[in-house]
């Protein structure tokens, strides 16, 4: 199964809005500028990140595992919203099927696509991918301006 583009709804894209918000102010620290936000069944927001590799020297620090971490622990992850200005790495696919996370809202996949097919095929998860222009603009121009640090963290040598 493959995940097409779509415009998504309204909430969609106000809750891509908080990630793209992680993800400049991550572009303004000197790191990579993929944000990331984990949002209740009713919308809530329960935590909000970004990609701080480069800013942390910690390669665990994703913009989908910072927005997690600052969730705190929950009870259960159903039901909840991960959204990320990018697909999700392999590590961050894990981390949305380990906890049972139910929908993923993701800004582009034109510049990487992770395992967003994958968890839509086989972990049973609500994708929905919307080609935003600002996410694929934004990484396209970090892509274009820092090849070193963006191949470091998709484990490119």
């Amino acid at each position: 199964m493959t995940v097409l583009p779509t415009a998504g709804s309204d909430a969609d894209r106000e809750m891509l809005a908080v990630a793209l918000a992680e993800a400049r102010a991550g572009l303004a620290e000197g790191g990579i500028p993929i944000g990331g936000a984990l949002f209740a069944a009713d919308g809530t927001l329960l935590g909000r990140g970004r990609n701080r590799r480069v800013q942390e020297d910690d390669p665990s620090i994703h913009g989908e595992t910072d927005a997690f971490r600052k969730a705190g622990r929950q009870r259960s992850y159903r039901g909840t919203t991960m959204v990320t200005t990018l697909s999700p790495c392999w590590y961050c696919s894990g981390l949305i099927r380990q906890f049972g996370i139910s929908r993923l809202v993701i800004g582009e996949s034109q510049t990487f696509t992770g395992g967003h097919n994958w968890l839509a095929q086989d972990a049973g998860v609500e994708v929905v991918l919307l080609d935003d222009p600002d996410c694929v603009s934004m990484m396209t121009d970090f892509i274009a301006a820092r090849p070193d640090v963006w191949n470091e963290d998709i484990g490119v040598d």
